[in-house]
């Protein structure tokens, strides 16, 4: 599948690999895991008809440097990304986040004190209790994961990411987002990225979730099972004036499920913006 990204940016534990689309009002897309900035494929060169659209993979995802002892916590993909917007020279982007990207986006925001000008989560680790299930068994049994057999490996991966969408993938894109976690060393760095974010990351902001001034929209699937849909009531209590929508029909991958129904909500103004 055709999606290279051409830029680099350096950070203390690798290469971050980033591009651009279109030309207007910035906007960042933050993607989770255990996935990549292939995730947009679709939503950027839409938003690209009217905005300049910033798009990366996370340290250690995708096209991004994987290796051995990097830190891949939820805090130090923060630390990039606030790194990555003042390279970018963006002082108030609006920023639309997916999975942890949302706990980046979060801390990034309140913690490392950078601005935004709106903030769209969907289908989001905000906050709350959020170890659990198959993420819990990665973070107890790392080592037994990075032992299985590479095909149990895969195998695994494989049902992992078919269990995050509703619909099921179109033709070639599971292979796609199989790719970087194939092999002796994508399969130790698909645990190590997992074993690296932790709740304790989330927790240290929370306070601050209901002091947030800046416009807010949360998207969330009513068939997500990874995480379904009271992790997205949890975050509107704590962050009363944000709006909330739902998607029938549509899992935790919205950009697979329903990108249309994901793009008009990311198209849609701010009532207070």
């Amino acid at each position: 599948m055709d999606w290279v990204l051409g830029e680099e940016f350096q950070t203390p534990d690798g290469v971050v690999r980033w591009d651009t689309l279109g030309s207007g009002d910035p906007v960042v897309l933050v993607h989770g895991t255990p996935y990549s900035s292939l995730l947009w494929r679709d939503i950027a060169p839409a938003l690209a008809r009217t905005r300049k659209v910033y798009f990366f993979d996370h340290l250690g995802f995708g096209q991004s440097e994987q290796r051995e002892g990097q830190d891949l916590g939820l805090a130090a993909h923060a630390r990039n990304f606030a790194h990555l917007l003042d390279h970018w020279r963006l002082s108030r982007p609006s920023v639309v986040a997916h999975d942890i990207g949302g706990a980046v986006a979060l801390r990034t925001l309140l913690l490392e004190e950078r601005n935004y000008r709106d903030l769209t989560l969907f289908d989001a680790v905000s906050g709350g209790a959020w170890e659990r299930g198959l993420f819990q068994l990665f973070l107890d049994h790392e080592d037994v994961f990075r032992k299985l057999p590479g095909y149990a490996h895969e195998a695994l991966v494989a049902s992992h990411l078919r269990h995050a969408t509703h619909l099921g993938f179109r033709p070639g894109v599971l292979d796609a987002f199989l790719a970087p976690w194939r092999g002796e060393s994508g399969q130790a760095a698909f645990y190590r990225q997992y074993s690296r974010i932790r709740q304790a990351d989330t927790a240290a902001y929370e306070h601050l979730l209901g002091g947030m001034s800046i416009p807010v929209r949360i998207v969330w699937g009513r068939e997500d099972r990874i995480l379904p849909p009271p992790y997205a009531e949890w975050l509107h209590e704590r962050v009363p004036h944000a709006e909330l929508h739902w998607v029938d029909g549509a899992g935790h991958l919205l950009q697979e499920d329903a990108p249309g129904q994901l793009l008009a909500h990311l198209t849609a103004d701010f009532p207070s913006a």
